[in-house]
């Protein structure tokens, strides 16, 4: 059994490191425990991220996404639970309360196989919170912090900052990432963004809470630069320099913040 389990995380490690290393190293930065338990849950969204996208066919990609909508289910029922790499660890380390949340998540990655626009700009930050957000939620859920309406707001920030720079990648998809696209509703949302997360980032956490949020390391340049700069949103060059990314990583994991 015990075998089996360190296949499955290992599993897991790889679907991380391979589909999303950026979390791949705030994981890496976590004690041990709490590393295991966050390359769980970071597979588990990354193959639900990814669900929507193997697929041209609306139906086979709603499908993809109620599989994971339904093993969610499962876990929270406390009943059997189906035998998946991904699904039966994250069986091990989520309550029934924090299944029913990420199903939130699951539900919201519906907009990836449509062409739909967003409404307005608390439309987007509202798809921001059950994504991302929910994602960080259940990261503090790991350590058995609840969030607060003032953390909720600066996780939706840290899920703005990797949604801007997906932009040209959603467009070139056929969807329409931002309600407005002009450089000065841009640089308005990143502005909205840093104000959202610097009050989050100042909430008094347990030290093991702040390394279960590192993944929003890359959060606040990311907006700074896309405030002063929002051309780089479109053309793609939204992003940091490798060095300043390894030094940002190692001096918050140093300090214990995020």
């Amino acid at each position: 059994m015990a075998e089996a389990q360190h296949d499955n995380i290992t599993a897991c490690a790889e679907i991380v490191l391979k589909g999303d290393p950026a979390r791949f190293r705030a994981a890496m930065a976590a004690p041990l425990a709490l590393r295991e338990k966050l390359f769980v849950l970071f597979a588990f969204n990354v193959e639900v991220a990814r669900a929507p996208w193997v697929t041209a066919e609306a139906m086979i990609a709603e499908m993809r996404l109620q599989w994971w909508h339904d093993a969610l289910g499962e876990i929270a029922a406390g009943g059997a639970v189906r035998r998946h790499e991904v699904v039966t660890p994250l069986a091990d380390i989520l309550s029934p309360e924090q299944a029913l949340g990420l199903q939130s998540l699951v539900e919201a990655r519906r907009w990836d196989i449509y062409p739909d626009v967003f409404e307005d700009e608390a439309a987007l930050w509202t798809h921001l919170g059950n994504t991302t957000g929910a994602l960080m939620r259940a990261c503090l859920g790991l350590v058995g912090v609840q969030s607060t309406p003032e953390l909720d707001d600066g996780l939706a920030a840290v899920g703005l900052a990797g949604w801007l720079t997906a932009v040209p990648a959603l467009i070139g998809q056929n969807r329409h990432p931002l309600p407005d696209g002009s450089e000065a509703a841009i640089a308005r949302l990143a502005g909205e963004g840093l104000a959202r997360l610097l009050p989050a980032r100042r909430a008094p956490l347990p030290k093991l809470a702040r390394r279960a949020l590192l993944a929003g390391w890359q959060t606040a340049p990311l907006l700074k630069l896309a405030a002063k700069e929002p051309a780089r949103v479109a053309n793609g060059t939204l992003e940091l320099a490798p060095f300043r990314v390894h030094m940002r990583l190692a001096r918050l994991a140093l300090t214990n913040r995020w």
